[in-house]
């Protein structure tokens, strides 16, 4: 018998088919971690720059170019990764070129997407700098021993971070950014102490005096650094309405802290205090009596009113007055917010004045302007069926349904009604009112 080489026929040995292997087309990703230990490692473009010659020397089909920050030690938190790992199940790409194999994964839910991806004959290969992995148990192997090597590493770090935070604290330094106010010292041999802000320290202090000594609200505060001082926080941004509550919480300006933040753990501070404790509990005591006063009171006409000169809302406060013979006197003012104007020159109203003004406005309304008045009339029934009987036994005469008894009860709910009814009165007028100088009118009067 001769011997010939085999030549294979219309594509076919032993009527099997003959298939090329399938074109290697690779993804190039590159992904800069965000953990501080690795801040040696290549940055993005000098990682895309790298693989570009390693692909122009060995031939290699890059049809895809992906970058990506964000940390890969949480499963299925990289949108990049995610969308690398969709292309590839719709045959977008069959290869990963990548500088190291931790770039791809650090933790076991990440590379089980890509080890899973290879048993499916989805994704042939995986190129690193230095090493080359495909689909066969050994390469496999390692690739998951490198990718499980990886997430030791992020595990034994963060035990590290802890342990290094939790002696830190012990000592009495601060283990984080410094609180505003403070700044952290940038001196290795002094790494987790903070120094006094000599700008920012000052105001800090006074922040707590105004609360504390002049009965300040966290609102006033905000608008008092905002509009008055123009005051900014390290990064050139305003302090906002909750960041002054947190710096009133904060009991790091005068010597203890608690960390972690609400753990119940608390460590006496080595830094020099702003303010001093007895400062401090002032102004929390006024602060959780402000909350109280918040919390608690409903004030009758806040919010049904506009300013007549820049459209603001009315907002409402108290007052209390000490009098000589011990007892205090309870005001209530209105105001405009001053929402839209800080420098707005509306007048300030007592409550009882502003009443006065409103009864003026029923005596003026139409009837029909009161939108509750098929309410009011069925009170006034209602008090008629109690009258009707009182009437049998004193004789008097019944309360008429009239227009003037309508009026008289809105008015009546004005000085007498409760807070939901004076609330509910004003509500339902069909014209808006206006407030300007201690004078209030129908919008369409003013």
């Amino acid at each position: 018998m001769e011997n010939a080489s085999f030549k294979a026929v219309s594509g076919t040995i032993k009527g099997q088919s003959l298939e090329e292997p399938p074109k290697i087309k690779y993804c190039l990703y590159a992904r800069k971690s965000t953990e501080s230990e690795e801040r040696q490692a290549l940055s993005i473009d000098s990682q895309v720059k790298e693989m570009l010659q390693l692909a122009e020397r060995e031939g290699l089909d890059i049809v895809e170019i992906k970058r990506e920050s964000h940390s890969a030690k949480e499963t299925g938190q990289r949108p990049i990764f995610n969308e690398i790992v969709d292309e590839i199940r719709q045959g977008k790409f069959n290869a990963i070129l990548t500088w190291a194999p931790d770039r791809i994964s650090r933790n076991a839910g990440d590379l089980g997407r890509i080890v899973d991806l290879m048993d499916q004959k989805l994704l042939i290969e995986i190129r690193t700098f230095g090493q080359h992995f495909s689909n066969n148990p050994n390469e496999k192997f390692l690739l998951m021993i490198l990718g499980s090597q990886a997430k030791l590493e992020n595990d034994n770090r963060g035990i590290n971070v802890k342990r290094g935070l939790r002696t830190r604290v012990e000592m009495g330094l601060w283990p984080t950014l410094a609180p505003l106010g403070y700044l952290n010292q940038k001196l290795m041999d002094k790494k987790g102490q903070v120094i006094v802000d000599r700008v920012r320290a000052p105001i800090i202090k006074k922040i707590f005096e105004k609360v504390a000594y002049e009965k300040y609200s966290g609102r006033k505060i905000y608008n008092w650094l905002k509009f008055e001082l123009n005051f900014y926080t390290r990064g050139n941004k305003s302090l906002t309405l909750a960041g002054v509550y947190r710096v009133l919480d904060n009991t790091f300006y005068y010597g203890p802290f608690e960390y972690p933040r609400n753990s119940g753990t608390w460590y006496q501070g080595k830094h020099q205090p702003i303010i001093t404790q007895e400062l401090f509990e002032k102004a929390q005591a006024h602060l959780k009596r402000d909350q109280i006063v918040r919390e608690n009171k409903e004030f009758a006409f806040t919010k049904l009113f506009t300013c007549g000169y820049c459209q603001s809302g009315i907002s409402a406060e108290e007052k209390w007055k000490a009098l000589k013979d011990g007892t205090s006197a309870h005001y209530i003012y209105y105001g405009c917010s001053r929402a839209r104007d800080r420098n707005c020159k509306n007048k300030y109203i007592r409550e009882e004045e502003l009443i006065e003004e409103l009864l003026k406005i029923i005596n003026k309304v139409d009837i029909n302007e009161l939108g509750m008045r098929h309410k009011m009339e069925d009170e006034i029934r209602r008090f008629n069926k109690l009258q009707k009987i009182v009437n049998n036994q004193t004789g008097k005469a019944l309360v008429e349904e009239n227009e003037v008894n309508i009026r008289e009860y809105a008015k009546y709910l004005l000085k007498e009604g409760s807070v939901s009814d004076k609330r509910e009165l004003l509500a339902n007028l069909r014209s808006k009112l206006n407030y300007k100088d201690k004078k209030i009118t129908l919008l369409q009067e003013a």
